[in-house]
């Protein structure tokens, strides 16, 4: 069960008792270690393992990125939630995985995570956290202005439904359940989705460009860490860059100002994504000088990620920088370009500067993670483990045996032969294509992350033993039905 306020407040109220005895005596306190750590989440949109000078960018530099990796930790083999965005950002928020977490594809219908399931944010804010979403909400599509506010924050700003994040000049965005207008005027081509009210309100393509909505979530999240410094905080700033404006076709790599990119010899979307990878370094760069400029770096723990992997919209070609490295596939696939994706934690003091896990992990751990350093249980039929251990330096062989399978689901357009199944057991992967009835893929992600050799025929036992994984993390639900499919029974 969680913890009460009441056995929180009264836990930190000895501890600080405690330290100013001990400091009083001359003997160093430990109270600082116990408090909870403030928790920034920054989640890119459609960025790829590749797309980052600490995992192997050549051409584009993110120096305030590789910083906060020299100064922290890289993980190897972090996975999204899933290879598209909305179902991502559900196993991210509820701790489950795409076999049984309530929004698994991209859809128009007001299928959300409901008011009374559990979340990341719903345990921090009753473990005392003030909480805040900003930038780009899209789990599922809301019929309502604060399905954000229904599952734990605090504090929303941003988009509700994914199809609105693609327009960043959008002419109004939400704020706790409330539209705010903006200065921007999208094309009359756009009109009849003016109504915030639709299910894929604000979409379209702007025709005057005022106000650029990823300046202003990131002017909101510096706010919203200016206001609570002196209270434990959870930020989950969600860019929705370097996804791109899909509405606008080739164009739709949209950016105020192209700056060094303007005169390269690239082709003009090219330039708007460099511009945007540029951006997203800024902008991480002015949180962590925040943190330091508020004294609290050293209580706070940052994470960095990505929802899946590169996209090839906009006019972008995810191969023009090399946005997957050395993985195979993009968005879309479940493939390792598709779901492993670049995460860096960066926590001062506790966080070993310049270290790497490799170690297999993905969105659903977020939620073991943060209940375990907010010092509540988490909620139970999660799928989840916890890598606090990791952060805090402790041994691989003294801390941690993975007790939950990754699992993934892909549903594309719901059609049989577009869907895929994959599951990450040890150092195996295994994808079926289509779900429930293909064969089956296996790889060693020891030694080949980039699935060039498949070992089905050679380890059938292997074999045998994923086709039994993914037909028992697969839960029917009847929101879920793939057209042409035969299911188990």
């Amino acid at each position: 069960m969680l913890f009460s306020l009441r056995v929180l407040h009264a836990r930190y109220a000895s501890i600080v008792y405690v330290a100013m005895i001990l400091s009083a005596l001359g003997i160093p306190s430990i109270a600082a270690e116990s408090s909870p750590p403030n928790i920034v989440l920054i989640l890119a949109d459609d960025l790829g393992y590749g797309d980052l000078g600490c995992f192997g960018q050549k051409t584009l530099k993110t120096p305030r990125l590789d910083e906060m990796a020299q100064q922290g930790m890289r993980f190897t083999q972090f996975y999204a939630g899933c290879t598209v965005c909305a179902p991502s950002r559900c196993v991210l928020m509820t701790g489950q995985h795409m076999g049984r977490t309530v929004v698994r594809g991209n859809s128009t219908a007001p299928i959300v995570i409901p008011p009374d399931q559990e979340t990341v944010a719903s345990i921090l804010k009753q473990a005392g956290y003030q909480t805040a979403c900003i930038g780009k909400w899209g789990i599922g599509t809301p019929d309502n202005f604060t399905n954000p506010n229904d599952v734990g924050f605090d504090h929303f700003f941003g988009y509700i439904n994914m199809w609105h994040a693609h327009n960043f000049y959008p002419e109004f965005l939400i704020r706790n359940g409330e539209v705010v207008k903006l200065n921007n005027v999208v094309a009359d081509k756009w009109k009849q989705w003016r109504d915030p009210k639709l299910p894929m309100a604000g979409r379209g393509v702007a025709v005057k460009r005022e106000e650029y909505a990823p300046d202003l979530f990131t002017e909101d999240a510096l706010r919203f860490i200016r206001s609570n410094k002196d209270n434990p905080f959870f930020l989950y700033f969600a860019m929705n860059i370097p996804h791109a404006n899909n509405e606008a076709g080739n164009a739709g790599m949209e950016v105020p100002d192209l700056g060094p990119f303007a005169d390269k010899e690239w082709p003009a979307p090219e330039k708007g994504f460099a511009a945007m990878i540029r951006n997203i370094d800024r902008d991480c760069g002015r949180i962590i000088d925040l943190l330091n400029e508020l004294k609290i770096a050293e209580n706070t723990l940052v994470l960095f990620t990505s929802d899946n992997g590169p996209h090839q919209e906009g006019g972008h070609q995810a191969d023009f920088f090399d946005s997957n490295g050395k993985l195979r596939g993009i968005k879309r696939d479940l493939t390792e370009g598709g779901i492993r994706v670049p995460t860096i934690a960066w926590w001062p003091g506790t966080v070993k500067q310049g270290t790497v896990d490799d170690a297999h992990w993905y969105f659903g751990d977020v939620m073991a993670t943060v209940a375990e350093l907010a010092g509540v249980d988490p909620p139970e039929g999660i799928d989840s483990d916890s890598f606090v251990g990791p952060l805090r330096g402790i041994p691989r062989e003294k801390r941690w045996k993975r007790k939950s399978n990754m699992y993934w689901e892909f549903y594309s357009k719901r059609s049989a032969q577009r869907s895929a199944q994959a599951v990450r057991f040890g150092k195996w992967k295994a994808i079926r294509k289509p779900m429930f009835t293909g064969p089956i893929e296996l790889y060693d992600m020891s030694n080949d992350a980039s699935e060039k050799r498949d070992y089905s025929k050679r380890r059938p036992d292997l074999a045998r033993h994923a086709t039994n994984l993914l037909n028992k993390m697969h839960e029917p639900d009847p929101n879920w039905q793939i057209v042409g499919a035969k299911t188990r029974k």
